[in-house]
């Protein structure tokens, strides 16, 4: 939509209680997703697989969000209804992610029909991929509703929320063992008492949360949007067909390819860390033989494992509200490059670590590094790319996340097993370099303030 005679005025400046309001959605999402980081597993351990197999069962996850993402956004960036463009997605995406964190801890309950390793597998699947709906719009509902020097800020308290969602969902099952009592142990095919009801809590506060953006956020219509002086082409027509994907891919900003060896190694690490953690810290710290997945020191060992995801979480929540001052005086790429070394020491350091209680340090670095993924990546990116492709782009990102997650679950299998001698601890240790091979490589990408 183009209007070349009418004046064009700047995007309204957003208070931070507006800013919140439509970030509150992202608190939920990331809730429910803590609480699969930090158990799925476990879950599937109990269920019966090796801990060689276990990227194997994650891979589904990254695969379908990236045949997802791209196809949400095209279209998000299309649609116009009365909850607006964006709001049917998470909407959407909320529905169908509470109930697979209803279901996945149930599935030994359909023994009867499938075995509950495949009946776990296909709830992680299809939770992971409930929340890439939601996700990738809400990044596009900030570059939709923010001018761009508040874009950054935007950013920084989404990431502040996500970490109050996931430090929570991240300590439910230890609180629930070690303060309210609830059994941590179950019998061999089953999960244990106090992980099925935090996948409860986690349904019902992603629902909520994702509720509470819907209602208390407006997003602007095509014709307010055409007003706005730095947005062009606000929206694209409802014409535009599905293969314009593959024009998009074709014509991504110079800083997105860029981005790419950035993201490759962080979220390389990243996954390789969620997958690997809970038997790492088991085997390397708690003594567990490495086939040991259903002994009470185990299930201790995951349970705190919940705890220091928490750390980490409550870290990026903290250092989130600093990202736009950090940024502001040494700039964007140099605030990330420092906290993704940060996040390399912290990884590195778990090696060296024979008290549970240290570990907590360790995360530190973790979560200063995961604030910065969480923000500075799509803060780079979002000058770059005008306003009517900013759905479908942020889902085409979401290929150089979606492609490494792929990737480590690929070739962690080969290297935990042949090259790691089945010790986990070193797929942590890899995770550590690729962060640091990231940081050098953002001092190289284009920012376009």
């Amino acid at each position: 939509m183009q209007n070349g005679t009418s004046a064009k005025h700047p995007k309204p400046r957003l208070s931070i209680g507006q800013i919140i309001n439509m970030s509150v959605g992202f608190l939920g999402i990331q809730f429910g997703f803590a609480l699969q980081n930090g158990n799925a597993s476990r879950i599937l351990q109990g269920f019966g697989a090796n801990v060689e197999e276990l990227p194997n069962f994650w891979l589904v996850a990254p695969i379908i969000g990236l045949m997802v993402q791209p196809i949400i956004g095209h279209y998000s960036d299309r649609t116009w209804t009365r909850l607006g463009r964006r709001r049917p997605y998470f909407l959407a995406g909320a529905i169908c992610a509470c109930i697979a964190l209803c279901l996945m801890p149930n599935a030994g309950s359909f023994t009867n029909i499938i075995a509950p390793l495949w009946v776990g597998a296909g709830m992680l699947m299809i939770m992971d991929a409930s929340f890439n709906v939601s996700m990738e719009p809400f990044r596009a509902l900030v570059a939709d509703k923010l001018p761009n020097e508040q874009r950054t800020l935007g950013f920084s308290v989404q990431t502040a929320l996500i970490g109050v969602g996931a430090v929570v969902g991240s300590w439910m099952p230890y609180v629930l063992a070690n303060w309210f009592g609830v059994p941590n142990t179950a019998p061999d095919g089953q999960v244990a008492p106090n992980v099925i009801m935090s996948f409860y809590v986690g349904a019902a506060v992603f629902f909520a949360a994702i509720l509470w953006t819907v209602i208390s956020t407006k997003e602007y219509s095509p014709a307010e949007v055409a007003k706005f002086e730095d947005e062009g082409e606000a929206m694209e027509e409802g014409s535009g067909g599905f293969f314009d994907i593959f024009k998009d891919i074709a014509n991504m900003p110079k800083a997105m390819r860029q981005l790419g060896l950035v993201q490759f190694c962080s979220w390389f690490g990243l996954f390789s860390m969620w997958v690997f953690t809970t038997p790492a810290i088991a085997h390397h710290i708690y003594g567990c033989a490495i086939d040991d997945s259903s002994s009470q020191t185990y299930q201790n060992a995951g349970d705190y494992v919940g705890a220091i995801f928490g750390t980490y979480n409550l870290v990026a929540m903290v250092f989130a509200l600093a990202i736009p001052f950090i940024a502001k005086l040494v700039g964007r790429k140099k605030t990330h490059a420092i906290a993704l070394t940060a996040g390399a020491i912290g990884l590195i350091s778990i090696y060296f670590v024979k008290t549970p209680i240290l570990l907590h340090f360790s995360m530190v670095g973790v979560g200063i590094a995961w604030a910065s993924i969480l923000a500075m990546p799509y803060a780079i990116l979002a000058g770059s790319i005008p306003l009517k492709k900013m759905g479908v782009y942020m889902g085409i990102f979401n290929f150089f996340i979606t492609i490494p997650q792929i990737m480590s679950g690929v070739l962690n299998r080969p290297l935990v097993k042949h090259v790691f001698g089945q010790e986990a601890i070193f797929a942590l240790v890899m995770a550590g370099v690729l962060f640091l091979i990231g940081a050098v490589a953002v001092l190289f990408v284009e920012d376009k303030a």
